[in-house]
Formats: C-alpha cells, structure tokens, sequence
C-alpha cells in the first residue's frame, strides 16, 4: 500500500447524499432477460471434483458449469467437514486480474459454519501470480480493443465481455442454489472491487438474493470514474477513446447495459456495502452513487483513510457479524 493518495473527491456529507441520475436504455431489462433466458437454454451441467487438500475442517470440490453461451466455467466449493443440513452459502466473485486461486484462499466462510462456491472470472488469472486462473474466454469481441479486458467488444452490448461474465456469475447462483449442501433460500454474494461490481449485477438481476456483501465496487457510474481517476482499469477505456475519438457515443452506450447503478437500482436484497475515501482506483463518489439508488435494507462502512484495499481483514469481520446477525434474526 503507497501512503501519498490525498482526499480527492467529494466531502463525506455530501457523497452521503451523491444520487446522480442513472443513464439507463429504454430496454435495459429486455436485453437481460432475453441474455438470461438465452444462456439457461444450455444445461448448466455442474460437475463436482473432490481436491485433496488434506484439511480436517473442510471438504473441498472443484466445479466445473456452464456459463454464458454454454462455455465451461471453473470455480471451488468448499464446506465444512461433515455439514448434515442445507447451509447459507456465499457466492464469491474476484477482483480484477484475478483467478480462482487455491482453495486455502477461501477458509474464511467454511469457518463460519457456510458453503461458500468461489466464481472464477473467464479470460482472467493468467497474469496473477497469487490468484491463478483456469477458464478462457473464447470469445474476443469484434473491432481494435485497449489490453486488458475493459474494451472488449465494447461498441456493442451484445458483444461486450461483462454480458458474457455477469451470466456466468447468475448461472453460478443457479448451480449453487440445486446443490443438496445448500440452502437455496440464504444465498449472498460477495465481492470486492470487480468481484464486488459483478456481486452488485448479480443482486440487480435476481430477485432470490438473501444478502450482498459489496466492497469498493468496480463497473459502477463510468462516466464519472472515467472523469476522475487516472488509474486502471478505468484508464483502459480512457485509452481506448484517446485513440478512437469517434467512438465516445457508442462506448457510453454500451457501458450503460452494464453500469452498476443500473443494477443497485433493482437490488432489494439488504446490503453491505464498503467505501475507501482515499481509493482511487473505484472513487468513493461512484460506490455512493451505487450505494444512494441501492433499493433495500442497506448499511456501509467508510474507510477514511485507505485506498483500493479499502476495510481487508476488518471488513471480513464486518461481514461475518453482519450474515451471523441477518441469519439469526
């Protein structure tokens, strides 16, 4: 962690009160019903691989289902030794870059005494040298893209690749929810940076989410992220446009499909959202903007003065009080 990163955005009392309109297309919630419905036309196939990984608490199995438009997606799921009973199990989506990893990066759940199935991001993990990745994307997008995975197929939102990830990760839930270990009425997703933007879609997308853990959101209010913040991945978009300047309308059209204002906007599920003041890779104002349209019960907890890692460890503890107390009220 550098420690140079000044206040750069809006006070705190008035990011409280930050609810910029939403740019959202007349057909929105078409086009994600009809993506949806177009990839439960192929079976989701779950298959479960037993992995040794020699631990007495927990029973680990690799996963293997299918995701937007039938491709195999891999991921862990991980339990408690011997759970008997149907269990809340938290869906953990990744952060940018980042693969599924080792199962020991995901102990923390099982602990608690939940299932918790690890949801790898397609195309990511391979340049991660702590988190590696196992699933590929075969799907490029047409047109010149910026390196990285921002840009791709990005002049159309049926090409663009966060269609194809947001699937995968409300195919997940569906798997997660069939298991025998899982209770189908007490799933929560979780995520921090693009795990928590694509937990925030997921939430906006289903109306069976027992709870979303949300922390310093990627993917939410572009255009202002865009505006204000010099960092990637942000930056692969600004990249994109200095170099197409043309295509700035088109690009914003997209990424209106996909913005997780859009998304909090329908989230009804009660939330727990995490803010960093200094971060500025996912700036505070646009995780606000996302937090102020959010729907249902909400709570957030600001970091004043940390940047992208935002709460780390005491979030978890957050996050573990927080479930304990939804599930026992």
């Amino acid at each position: 962690m550098t420690t140079d990163m000044p206040l750069f955005d809006l006070p705190l009392d008035e990011l409280r009160v930050y609810r910029p309109e939403r740019d959202e297309p007349a057909d929105f919630t078409g086009f994600w019903t009809r993506t949806l419905s177009e990839a439960r036309e192929f079976p989701a196939e779950p298959v479960y691989t037993p992995y040794d990984l020699t631990l007495p608490g927990v029973e680990v199995s690799g996963v293997r289902f299918s995701g937007w438009g039938g491709d195999r997606i891999n991921g862990w799921f991980i339990v408690p030794r011997g759970a008997g009973g149907p269990l809340p199990c938290v869906m953990h989506y990744i952060g940018y870059s980042g693969g599924r990893g080792f199962p020991h990066d995901h102990l923390l759940w099982p602990a608690a005494g939940y299932a918790v199935f690890v949801v790898e991001t397609r195309g990511q993990g391979a340049a991660s040298i702590g988190s590696p990745g196992s699933t590929p994307d075969p799907h490029g997008g047409s047109g010149p893209h910026a390196p990285g995975m921002m840009t791709r197929g990005i002049l159309d939102p049926e090409e663009y690749y966060y269609r194809r990830v947001f699937t995968d990760a409300v195919r997940a839930v569906d798997v997660a929810a069939e298991h025998p270990l899982v209770d189908a009425g007490r799933i929560v997703v979780s995520g921090g940076s693009q795990g928590g933007g694509i937990a925030q879609a997921v939430a906006g997308l289903r109306t069976d989410i027992a709870a979303a853990l949300i922390d310093v959101p990627f993917l939410t209010h572009f255009r202002r992220a865009l505006e204000i913040t010099g960092r990637d991945p942000y930056q692969e978009v600004v990249r994109y446009l200095a170099g197409l300047r043309g295509n700035a309308e088109r690009v914003f059209r997209t990424l209106a499909y996909f913005d997780g204002l859009n998304f909090a906007a329908r989230g009804t599920a009660p939330a727990l959202y995490s803010v960093a003041l200094m971060d500025d890779v996912c700036p505070p104002s646009t995780v606000f903007a996302a937090y102020n349209h959010w729907q249902g019960p909400k709570e957030i907890t600001v970091y004043p003065w940390n940047q992208h890692e935002g709460g780390g460890g005491f979030q978890r503890e957050e996050q573990v009080r927080h479930l304990a107390k939804l599930f026992t009220a």
